[in-house]
């Protein structure tokens, strides 16, 4: 768990994503949640995440997204060294697309 959030606090956000049933709903409650720059930021994560796992190298991604590489250089680090969330995720949105 991130240093950054006390359990309490973090446990009731991740129950409250779990419950989340459907695109719709998810998208209601991160609009209510997140500021519009958030979601931008965190959609364009996603990008970045879904075209390093395709291959593509940092020039690319960044003519595709307009992400830093500061921030390709973080979502990569995530990938292969992170908690494991981008490599549980990425695959199942690569199955959704087919």
């Amino acid at each position: 768990m991130s240093k950054f959030l006390d359990k309490q606090s973090s446990d009731a956000l991740y129950r409250a994503i779990v419950s989340i049933q459907n695109e719709e709903e998810c998208r209601s409650f991160l609009e209510d949640l997140c500021t519009v720059s958030e979601l931008k930021a965190m959609a364009q994560r996603m990008d970045v995440a879904m075209l390093l796992d395709e291959g593509l190298i940092y020039s690319e991604i960044l003519e595709k997204t307009g992400a830093s590489s500061a921030t390709i250089s973080r979502v990569n680090r995530c990938l292969h060294y992170g908690a494991g969330g981008y490599k549980t995720i990425v695959p199942r949105l690569r199955e959704q697309k087919e």
